[in-house]
């Protein structure tokens, strides 16, 4: 590896078929043509008004809207099948099929379709919007409920059980707002699920106690159960690149496309994490990188378990969006780099990758180093420990201009990848990464 300590930016290039390498600068090709800026770009790109929120909103107007023409007739029944119907739309959107099946949809429109118009479509990762709107919209009709049923003078074992049902509703509603869920993270989840698995035995009790039809919680009841249903035991194998970095390699038969990820867990019932999905080379296997990030992944590295837990099938993430592009250019800090590598290694499109860490060849070794850079088209490797921090907006911006990118794809932490999406899609860039939803 070159040199970078001058501050330079070092770019590899992939240079024919026997992938010799060479320090070059990058390719200094026509831009894809940005969407026109405008004011209402950078004002519909701003956090508080991207797709996720919008989808937020949308589904509580219109249950404000039925609020107003539809349930003064008979509130507490309609407001009972509001509550069923927005849970189960709440329950549905998550479902790793029917996440997988909106992903390959958007994927099927074609490259010569207009930049802005795959834009908008690649947008389907914010679908999470959804479930936050239904959920909370499902719990404020259970309010609803709760006060027509005691207004009704209904039994005292029915009030009970509805009253709770709406106590749990809101609690978990309120573990799971961002400022809490990001600060306590094993709370949100915890919460979440032994929260919805409570509310649900509380829905079949209230069922059972009033006499009301039961498919809608048989409906619930199977959305909850399906990914449990695929529960399984998975023996692992572990390298230590460093002390910050393990290296999982799961042998379970599965090759993941990319952009795909999973959850793992060492307790069924204990912590799940999700994780990038790297395929194996020449094996029906994939790999993923736990970098160290907290007591669950220090533990993990630290203590390497035999087997972990996999739950679900491996379901489509944001990343995914990248393949509706001819040309991208990813931006990735640190462990980032494992959500990228298996669409470099997909070689689905031109790509050229920022990679900006701390000691890339000392963290995480030279066998994955070289496996990056026979991967990738161009390589822009910038160290911090001899560089400095860069202003990873203004590198991204220029990076994009010189090669032609058509999208910038961005892996990294909140704090970095909010800016960097938001400024650059606010210059009419088709910029995507992560919004933390779960």
């Amino acid at each position: 590896m070159p040199d970078l300590s001058d501050g330079t930016i070092g770019t590899w290039a992939v240079a024919g078929r026997h992938h010799g390498l060479a320090l070059l600068d990058p390719p200094r090709t026509a831009a894809a043509e940005p969407a026109a800026p405008g004011r209402l770009r950078a004002l519909t790109a701003h956090p508080l008004l991207m797709p996720y929120h919008r989808l937020t909103a949308a589904v509580l107007a219109l249950n404000a809207a039925l609020a107003v023409w539809w349930v003064p007739g008979e509130p507490a029944a309609r407001a009972g099948q509001l509550a069923s119907a927005d849970f189960v739309l709440a329950f549905a959107v998550r479902q790793q099929p029917l996440v997988n099946a909106l992903f390959r949809l958007a994927l099927r429109s074609p490259h010569r379709w207009p930049l802005r118009r795959r834009w908008h479509l690649a947008k389907v990762y914010h679908h999470g919007g959804v479930h936050v709107g239904a959920s909370v919209a499902g719990s404020a009709w259970s309010l609803v409920l709760a006060v027509a049923t005691t207004r009704t003078g209904a039994a005292w074992p029915v009030l009970a059980v509805t009253w709770t049902l709406v106590a749990l509703l809101v609690a978990v509603c309120v573990l799971a707002a961002p400022a809490v869920r990001h600060r306590r993270h094993d709370l949100f989840e915890m919460s979440h699920r032994y929260g919805g698995w409570s509310a649900l035995l509380l829905l079949w009790a209230q069922a059972l106690l009033t006499g009301h039809a039961v498919w809608v919680l048989v409906l619930l009841t199977v959305l909850v159960a399906v990914p449990w249903l695929r529960l399984r035991r998975v023996p692992v194998q572990v390298e230590r690149p460093s002390g910050h970095l393990a290296v999982l390699t799961l042998a379970d038969g599965t090759r993941p496309t990319p952009g795909a990820y999973t959850a793992l867990s060492r307790h069924p019932l204990g912590q799940w994490h999700g994780f990038a999905l790297v395929p194996s080379p020449g094996e029906a296997a994939f790999r993923v990188m736990v970098s160290r990030a907290g007591d669950w992944t220090s533990s993990l590295i630290d203590a390497p378990p035999r087997h972990v837990w996999v739950k679900g099938v491996p379901t489509s993430g944001m990343a995914t969006v990248a393949g509706m592009f001819r040309s991208v250019l990813w931006v990735a800090t640190g462990s980032g780099i494992a959500p990228v590598l298996p669409h470099l290694l997909a070689r689905s499109g031109e790509s050229h990758l920022l990679w900006v860490g701390r000691r890339p060849r000392e963290t995480y070794g030279d066998e994955l180093l070289s496996e990056i850079t026979g991967a990738v088209g161009g390589l822009t490797l910038w160290d911090t420990t001899t560089q400095g921090k860069p202003d990873v907006t203004d590198l991204a911006r220029r990076l994009r201009r010189e090669t032609g990118a058509e999208a910038v794809v961005v892996i990294s932490n909140k704090a970095l990848t909010w800016p960097v999406v938001h400024r650059l899609s606010a210059e009419g860039v088709p910029t995507f990464g992560a919004i933390w939803d779960s």
